[in-house]
């Protein structure tokens, strides 16, 4: 079986073909048959060794990887509501040689889901964990129908998802934007659109003058977007910011690694897919041989939409 993987940590260069063994499922347990995994800012991260501490000492193989979709061909015991034929989608979180780099994976079939209808495998290998992270600082900043969130890096995917999932909340969304995506964001739903900047926080305060109910920073402006946010809001962070505690805003980590085995959660985001209130994203495909190729684009920055390694 293979997968993309490395040996030893380094640049994009490092990705490589390799064999992995065969996999079954067990008990509670379901396997994918692989057609596409997503190329996050994660994957890089794991590739070159920055956040790949726990993986020091473990033997390569190192496989990238956390999003699939594809198709299950195996069902352990105990298994009910999916099936063999199923098309799929599921966040993994990667461990070793456990990730979505790979033509075959097995994963609890409470981490599982089926793939929105209509969708391709492409497209459905890019929601699982870009929408779950933006719904869990949703969740985390829990405003109510009627307030307003702030979304920087909204043309990105995390921030894309953040802007069309809080539309469906009921909020009023004040987005970042560049020049050259100022429709695209339009588009997404976000009611008001301010220039991007380091200047952030005062260019949203000109269209909130009494300052956001909450802050969703995709773009990891941090202590630049803070001041954006009223006394005693919230501001949620994809890099672990917690803020100087200053006046009463809380700060909330988003790890999403906390919302595996919530196929409940990922149903959910199915259903909004359906219903048209998330877009599905594909900036460009890659077999496994041009993954390097992948991870160099998403690194050089600008990417709308995501990269794909197609098996």
């Amino acid at each position: 079986m293979r997968g993309v993987g490395v040996i030893e940590f380094g640049g994009p260069e490092v990705l490589q073909v390799v064999d992995l063994p065969e996999v079954h499922a067990g008990r509670g347990e379901v396997r994918i048959r692989v057609h596409a995994a997503t190329v996050n800012p994660t994957d890089t991260g794991l590739r070159d060794g920055s956040r790949a501490e726990a993986l020091k000492d473990v033997p390569p193989p190192h496989i990238p990887g956390m999003d699939a979709a594809g198709v299950i061909d195996e069902i352990g015991a105990g298994v009910t509501g999916l099936a063999v034929g199923d098309p799929v989608m599921a966040m993994v979180i990667p461990n070793a040689s456990h990730g979505a780099y790979r033509e075959s994976i097995v994963l609890s079939a409470d981490a599982v889901t089926r793939a929105p209808a209509d969708a391709s495998h492409i497209e459905a290998s890019t929601l699982p964990m870009n929408a779950l992270t933006a719904r869990q600082s949703l969740d985390q900043l829990a405003l109510q129908p009627g307030q307003t969130i702030a979304v920087t890096g909204a043309a990105g995917c995390y921030g894309g998802y953040v802007v069309q999932l809080a539309k469906a909340d009921g909020l009023r969304v004040i987005a970042d934007a560049s020049a050259a995506d100022e429709q695209l964001v339009r588009d997404l739903g976000a009611d008001v659109l301010v220039p991007r900047g380091d200047d952030i926080a005062a260019r949203i305060r000109a269209v909130a003058p009494d300052g956001v109910d909450g802050l969703a920073d995709g773009a990891v402006q941090n202590e630049l977007a803070v001041g954006a946010v009223r006394d005693g809001g919230g501001f949620a962070s994809v890099r672990g910011y917690g803020g100087n505690g200053e006046r009463g805003i809380t700060f909330h980590r988003t790890m999403v690694r906390t919302y595996d085995h919530r196929a409940d959660l990922l149903d959910r985001l199915r259903q909004q897919v359906e219903d048209g209130a998330l877009t599905l994203r594909v900036a460009a495909t890659y077999p496994p041989e041009q993954a390097a190729d992948a991870h160099r684009r998403l690194e050089a920055g600008g990417t709308r939409g995501r990269c794909v390694i197609v098996f």
